[in-house]
């Protein structure tokens, strides 16, 4: 399994951003989002930016393994869950992704995170990420919210915003919207954090 990252950094940059597009892979406008941004975007901005199209490979919200990998990191909540949609796998970090998520966090200080998700309609931050929050859900017309409404032990949000505390944000997008629509959204979102965030 190969887990891409295009990294767009010059050695001067001001803040250092991580972008995923598919983590749950019935999810995968994000990859689209970050593809068709990328094709048009080929200056480097102020800005370093580390995308990863598409985290999991598979078709479904689950890994090939079975694992949900928003359940599956190493959090103080992670628990071993029924093996549903939300399985979180038999101990956490235990998924060959969310390992490699771990590593490059590890390595790299990012200033911030964004995960794109569908389909609530919400801009979800974890940490010291409400001022971001609020500037991307200008782009987008969503409500912000540090709540997704249900618990999430082992997420993303919580090993990054929450216990690591670096800005994370879940871009929670609407499904219905028109895709182009969307990544006119996305292509502004990403310029603004590149140039002036």
């Amino acid at each position: 399994m190969t887990i891409k990252i295009i990294k767009k950094e010059n050695s001067n940059y001001d803040k250092k951003l991580l972008i995923i597009g598919v983590f749950h892979g019935d999810e995968p406008q994000g990859e689209y989002f970050i593809n068709s941004y990328l094709k048009k975007q080929a200056k480097i901005g102020k800005n370093a930016v580390y995308y990863i199209p598409c985290l999991n490979q598979c078709k479904c919200r689950k890994n090939k393994n079975g694992v949900d990998l928003n359940r599956n990191f190493p959090t103080k909540n992670w628990v071993l869950g029924e093996k549903n949609d939300y399985y979180g796998g038999n101990s956490p970090n235990s998924e060959i992704e969310t390992q490699f998520l771990v590593n490059l966090i590890n390595e790299n200080k990012f200033d911030a995170i964004i995960t794109i998700h569908s389909p609530y309609k919400v801009v979800n931050f974890d940490g010291p990420a409400e001022k971001l929050a609020k500037k991307i859900s200008e782009f987008l017309g969503y409500k912000t919210s540090n709540d997704i409404g249900y618990p999430t032990p082992g997420s993303f949000g919580t090993y990054c915003g929450i216990e690591r505390k670096i800005p994370t944000l879940t871009i929670e997008i609407d499904e219905n919207e028109d895709i182009e629509l969307l990544n006119c959204k996305f292509e502004k979102i990403f310029n603004y954090l590149e140039n002036d965030f």
